[in-house]
This record gives structure tokens, sequence and C-alpha cells, in this order.
């Protein structure tokens, strides 16, 4: 699977789980895209260098979603 088939799969993925939940840790992430988890981390990493996901961390767990996802979204860009 090269980068665009995996960025492909990952948001087709969470665009039909988004009625349940925003939020993905990434051991979910690796099982969608059917890979080890070395191998989905440098994936994952470049989808958020470019925007397509976003990371997001309570302190102790650590996430990731679709920007402008989720609850705390609207929260987040409020001044």
């Amino acid at each position: 699977m090269d980068y665009e088939e995996a960025k492909t799969t990952i948001v087709e993925a969470l665009t039909k789980k988004l009625k349940t939940k925003s939020k993905f840790y990434f051991n979910d992430l690796s099982k969608i895209l059917e890979m080890k988890p070395r191998e989905a981390k440098k994936i994952v990493n470049k989808l958020v260098e470019e925007g397509v996901l976003e990371y997001w961390s309570s302190g102790s767990t650590s996430m990731y979603g679709m920007p402008g996802t989720g609850k705390q979204a609207g929260a987040e860009h409020e001044d």
C-alpha cells in the first residue's frame, strides 16, 4: 500500500465512523491500514504533518482524528 492509498483508506474509514467516534487510538489506525505499527507510524505522522489528521493528547492518552471533528473542536477555536 503506497501513501496515497493509505491516505484514502484512513479518510474513508474515519469518515464512516464519525457518527459514533471522532478520535482514534494509534492501534485503531494501524488496524485500518492493516500494517504493523512501525510501518503505520510513518504514514500516520505524515498525515498529521499534512493536516489530514490531527494529534490530540489529554496528557495521559494520545489519539488521532480528522481536524474540526469532535466535541472539543468548537471550544479549541474560541478566542
